[in-house]
């Protein structure tokens, strides 16, 4: 490698680090849970996707620890040459029948669902309509199709109803709008209901990445369309968040999609199948996950709780209902000051900036767990007061 490429990425890294966008990793010397280990401090964690508290679920545990003595640690292989178990059509079965579809596919992680699932559906005879907001994976995955592509303002349905309209002035054969369920940086719920209506009236297919919904929002944690009465017509969704947060995503939907991707979806076809102690316990993880009512009123207790707190307490927060909390902080060097303040105070979270969100919308997206107690809640609380207070953002 030559010397020049070497100066050129370290002037890159310079300028990432001068523009305060540079991220830095903490090593977690433990168990993901409401509360973490880092180095020789226990920390309240308010920013994992740890919704019901899976992440170190003993039972979810067990199921992982048999299924590695059962079926080994790997498979070594993609699953059309030697590497389906019966495990995986066992978690793809429990996938489709909880979502309330024909069938279900594995993937290695939802970003390889999404970037499988346009160029295997749609040619360039077609249209994707993507929401603004849609998550990075969405985007990368629509980048690989060769369908036509048109963009909404983030749940504005005049836009949305425009583009439809311009798809079908440009001679679509099929029309397609993918949008997330819950926007991961905003917490926001999709229009679902609106969608299903405008994607009726003009013939098209509707696409979700429920990742932030699915196994705690809606009826038995089914997700966005439960929640809002409007099922989307394909969900693609992950295992590596509220269902255990281990890792491995999956598509559901028809049939005929599912039957397609198994065929095409280079993503699937060049991927190595899931590891049977993950596979194990994603089935474990939505078993419980059906059941755990309980969990889902505590963690929509403690969501109500904290953005009052936060709110009494003079922080600047996004609308919403769901358990992602943004606190807006507009520059990404007053979100990572925040975010040091908070670690001394042995509260876990992290600024986001950009290219992750938009310049000048630099926040700490907090999140809520059902492994949190109101001990906890009111803990954070009080570090946000403190550490707000020291940096003059209230």
């Amino acid at each position: 490698m030559t010397v020049a490429f070497l100066d050129h990425l370290r002037s890159t890294l310079s300028q990432i680090e001068a523009a305060g966008l540079y991220k830095r990793e903490r090593e977690i010397s433990g168990p993901q849970g409401g509360r973490i280990a880092v180095g020789d401090r226990t920390l309240i964690n308010l920013c994992a996707n740890n919704y019901l508290g899976l992440a170190d679920h003993p039972e979810i545990i067990a199921a992982a620890e048999t299924a590695l003595h059962q079926y080994g640690f790997g498979m070594a292989s993609v699953r059309f040459i030697c590497g389906t178990q019966d495990l995986h059509r066992e978690l793809e079965r429990a996938v489709a029948a909880y979502l309330g579809k024909d069938d279900a596919i594995l993937f290695a992680a939802c970003f390889d669902a999404n970037g499988g699932l346009f160029e295997t559906l749609l040619g360039p005879e077609d249209s994707i309509i993507s929401d603004a907001l849609n998550h990075a994976s969405i985007i990368d995955g629509v980048r690989l199709s060769k369908a036509k592509r048109y963009r909404y303002a983030t749940s504005d349905m005049d836009e949305l109803e425009t583009q439809l309209k311009q798809a079908d002035a440009d001679g679509a054969r099929f029309k397609l709008i993918v949008t997330d369920g819950v926007f991961s940086m905003d917490g926001y719920v999709a229009k679902l209901p609106e969608i299903r209506a405008l994607a009726d009236r003009y013939g098209a297919i509707i696409a979700v990445d429920d990742c932030h919904a699915t196994g705690h929002l809606g009826p038995q944690g089914r997700g966005s369309g439960a929640l809002t009465g409007a099922e989307p017509d394909i969900i693609t969704g992950t295992f590596g968040k509220t269902l255990g947060g281990a890792m491995g995503g999956f598509i559901t939907g028809p049939q005929p999609v599912i039957d397609l991707l198994r065929q095409r979806a280079r993503p699937y076809l060049f991927s190595n199948a899931l590891a049977p102690a993950v596979t194990a316990g994603s089935l474990k993880a939505i078993e419980i996950a059906k059941a755990a009512d309980d969990r889902r009123d505590l963690l929509m207790r403690h969501t109500r709780r904290f953005r009052d707190g936060l709110s009494k307490a003079g922080f600047e927060l996004l609308p919403g209902e769901t358990p992602i909390i943004p606190v807006m902080l507009g520059e990404a060097t007053r979100a990572q000051d925040l975010a040091k303040a908070l670690d001394r105070r042995c509260v876990y979270v992290a600024g986001f900036f950009f290219p992750v969100v938009p310049q000048g919308k630099a926040r700490i997206r907090t999140q809520m767990s059902a492994a949190l107690d109101d001990t906890d809640i009111d803990f954070a609380i009080g570090a946000f007061e403190d550490a707000g207070r020291e940096l003059g953002i209230i």
